[in-house]
């Protein structure tokens, strides 16, 4: 294993400092190597107020904002580029032309670390999952960190703590899943979850979704592991063309009597998935029963608010594609007022229309790019009764669904669409629904 370049003095580049905390911590990363750090974004000063007030107390770090410039990426002895930067980003495509050294936070640390990754991806389950992995695997001897695409962390930053004995499991994305790819490598035990439509508002269409996301087993040898879900087209068939050695998972091998805090059958795929993992790293099935037992899910995904007045409200905002909307509809068996709609992703909207014309008790809809064609399937499949209007201010739209609910029933914010537009983003969303719920009487 190659030991961790040095950057004092390089001029780094960070290219997207983001809201959700990976740029934060990867530029005090490079301050504190002594580099000379750049930090340029698309965001406003303004838009970035809570990032750069993190970054306040770092003395040398210069910030462009606003913009992203040609002559930064000129200077650049290296180039962090933010997961939410495109690929066909004209910026990137410079560096690219330059022959700069542009890499991702999650495969730059891959590359150099000393002990083992786990890898998850897929549309669905990749948070749920990698967390149970994580709560399963600190059973073991081991110190085991948790990074990638959760919310608030950044993985370069381990580098200055992990060992080679420990483990590392990592959440990734398909943007960051590109990075994997440039450089040919995969984690040492890749989990495969499920591929359905998502992204298209980004990607030319599913055939380069999938091809960023098989770069979590696409580079992997013959020792490492693969975990697939084998109910999935796509990832059933994965296992045709992958080196490692194979595992499958499903719903059906979670036995029925143990003990479970999450609903819905695509929970009980993540667990099965998980437990793979755990079995890899010889967890005791005591202790995996243990965990199931006390895990009660993570924050955003359908998670359980409060009651008032005998009304459930459940948080399930990281549902930003209409299949995520469908499960969560599927995963609830009392009559459901749905918090629905957002901002377009170009996905299809028909089944989810469907599912809300046929199952919720009520809709309320929020404003946004794909609500339109939301309403209309749902009018079209005849539920057009049960929408109890369309909303540009979320606060209302959460007092009108719980004026409507009644004892028993269940307030779901589960939107099958995007954030973009009325909120900062999913998780935005999400704090602003359990900050209205916690204050409802």
């Amino acid at each position: 294993m190659n030991s961790f370049p040095n950057y004092k003095n390089k001029n780094i580049l960070i290219l997207g400092l983001g809201l959700l905390g990976r740029g934060i911590k990867d530029t005090i990363f490079f301050v504190k190597k002594g580099a000379n750090v750049t930090v340029t974004d698309l965001k406003t000063k303004e838009q970035l107020s809570t990032a750069l007030k993190q970054l306040k107390q770092y003395k040398n770090i210069k910030f462009v904002l606003g913009k992203h410039r040609h002559e930064d990426i000129d200077k650049a002895d290296l180039i962090i580029r933010n997961a939410d930067v495109p690929l066909n980003s004209e910026f990137l495509q410079y560096a690219f032309k330059k022959k700069k050294l542009v890499e991702m936070d999650e495969s730059m640390f891959a590359e150099f670390c000393p002990c083992p990754i786990i890898g998850i991806t897929g549309t669905r389950g990749k948070t749920t999952t990698a967390t149970l992995i994580y709560e399963f695997l600190k059973k073991t001897d081991k110190k085991v960190y948790l990074a990638g695409n959760i919310m608030g962390q950044a993985t370069l930053p381990l580098m200055d703590k992990v060992k080679k004995n420990d483990l590392v499991v990592l959440e990734l994305s398909s943007w960051q899943l590109q990075g994997f790819g440039w450089k040919k490598i995969s984690p040492q035990v890749a989990v495969f979850t499920n591929i359905y439509p998502d992204h298209l508002n980004r990607y030319k269409g599913m055939r380069d979704y999938i091809a960023d996301k098989r770069n979590i087993y696409k580079w992997q040898h013959k020792n490492d592991y693969f975990i697939a879900n084998s109910r999935d087209k796509v990832t059933s068939s994965a296992v045709k063309s992958a080196r490692a050695k194979i595992k499958m998972f499903s719903s059906s091998q979670v036995p029925k009597s143990w003990e479970i805090k999450l609903f819905g059958e695509h929970n009980l795929e993540n667990i099965s998935a998980a437990i793979q993992v755990a079995k890899i790293f010889k967890v005791k099935d005591k202790d995996i029963r243990t965990v199931l037992a006390r895990f009660k899910g993570v924050e955003h995904r359908l998670e359980f608010v409060k009651k008032v007045s005998g009304i459930d409200f459940i948080n399930d905002t990281t549902s930003t594609t209409p299949i995520a909307g469908q499960m969560a509809l599927a995963s609830l068996n009392k009559p459901i007022i749905l918090i629905a709609g957002g901002a377009t992703k170009q996905l299809e909207l028909k089944n989810f229309s469907k599912d809300i014309a046929q199952k919720v008790k009520a809709v309320v809809l929020l404003k946004g790019t794909a609500t339109d064609e939301l309403k209309n399937g749902i009018v079209k499949y005849k539920g057009e009764d049960k929408i109890l209007g369309e909303f540009d201010n979320f606060e209302e739209a959460v007092k009108t669904a719980f004026k409507y609910a009644e004892k028993g029933d269940v307030v779901l914010l589960s939107p099958g669409c995007a954030s973009f537009g009325m909120f900062t983003n999913e998780f935005d969303r999400g704090e602003q629904f359990k900050k209205i719920v916690k204050d409802l009487r």
